[in-house]
C-alpha cells in the first residue's frame, strides 16, 4: 500500500512538473527579449531592458531605459501567454496590455533615410491612405489596411486613419496584442512602441512609449530572424511567473 502511495505521489509530482514546463511561453526560436516592469497594475511608468540568448542564457544588452505606459496602468492582454485571471484589456480603457507578445514590424511617416534608421525588420512607410482599424464592429478590427480610393477617404476610413503629422508617431513598432488570427472584438487595438511626448511627462492611452533615440536603437537591434518578444508585467507578477515562464532575471527591482 505504501509503495502504491509513493507511485501515486511520484506520478502527481511528474504531472505537476510537466504542467509547469508546458506553461513556458517564450517560443523556442526566440533569441531576443524586451522586458518591461511596472511597480504595480496601476502604474504608468515602466523600466525596459533588452536581452539576447547566448549559450542558452539570457544576457542583458545595454542599460535599462525608462518608458511610459497607459494612463491607468496595465491589464492582461492577449498574446503568447495563457489566459490569466484579473482585469482584461479593453478598447479605450487607457491601460497597456500585460503579458508576452511577438514584435514587428515598423511603421513610420518618414523615409528611413530621414529617420537615420537602418532596420532589419520590414519598414512600412505611413501615408494618408494607411489605416489601422480600431472599430470593434469591423471585420478588419486591429488590422492594417489601405484605403480603397487613395486621396478620397470615406468618413469611416478617416476615423481609422493612422496618425498623420505627429512627431510621436514618426516611428512605431507593432506589439502583437490581440492580432490575427485570434482577434477578439473590443479587446484592444493599435498597440505599439512609439515615441513619447514631453520627454515622458505625458502618458499614452495604451501603448509603450520611450525616447526617440531609444526607439531607434531598439528598432535597429531587433532582428526578425531571432523572433523577438516583448514581456510586460507588474513587478510582483513577473517574480511570480519568472520560473514558470522561463523568463530572465529582471532589471533592478523597482521602488
Amino acid at each position: 500500500m505504501r509503495c502504491r502511495s509513493f507511485v501515486f505521489l511520484f506520478v502527481c509530482i511528474g504531472l505537476q512538473m510537466h504542467a509547469v514546463e508546458a506553461t513556458a511561453v517564450i517560443p523556442p526560436q526566440t533569441q531576443q527579449l524586451i522586458v518591461g516592469l511596472a511597480r504595480d497594475w496601476d502604474d504608468s511608468y515602466v523600466v525596459l531592458q533588452r536581452y539576447e540568448l547566448r549559450n542558452n542564457r539570457w544576457q542583458p544588452v545595454g542599460p535599462s531605459v525608462p518608458g511610459r505606459l497607459g494612463r491607468k496602468g496595465l491589464a492582461w492582454g492577449r498574446g503568447l501567454h495563457p489566459p490569466q485571471p484579473g482585469r482584461q484589456k479593453e478598447e479605450g480603457d487607457q491601460r497597456s496590455p500585460a503579458g508576452v507578445f511577438r514584435l514587428g514590424g515598423l511603421y513610420g511617416s518618414l523615409p528611413v533615410e530621414k529617420l537615420k534608421l537602418k532596420p532589419k525588420m520590414t519598414y512600412h512607410r505611413v501615408t494618408p491612405d494607411c489605416l489601422w482599424v480600431e472599430d470593434p464592429h469591423s471585420p478588419y478590427y486591429n488590422q492594417y489596411l489601405r484605403a480603397k480610393t487613395p486621396g478620397r477617404l470615406t468618413t469611416w476610413e478617416k476615423q481609422q486613419q493612422m496618425k498623420q503629422n505627429d512627431p510621436a508617431h514618426e516611428l512605431k513598432l507593432l506589439i502583437h496584442h490581440n492580432t490575427p488570427p485570434n482577434v477578439v472584438p473590443g479587446a484592444g487595438s493599435a498597440i505599439f512602441f512609439h515615441i513619447w511626448r514631453k520627454d515622458g511627462a505625458q502618458a499614452p492611452t495604451g501603448c509603450t512609449v520611450i525616447s526617440r533615440q531609444n526607439l531607434i536603437e531598439f528598432s535597429e537591434w531587433l532582428d526578425p530572424d531571432l523572433h523577438p518578444v516583448y514581456v510586460l508585467l507588474p513587478q510582483r507578477e513577473y517574480l511570480r511567473l519568472m520560473k514558470i515562464w522561463n523568463l530572465p532575471q529582471p532589471p533592478l527591482p523597482l521602488r
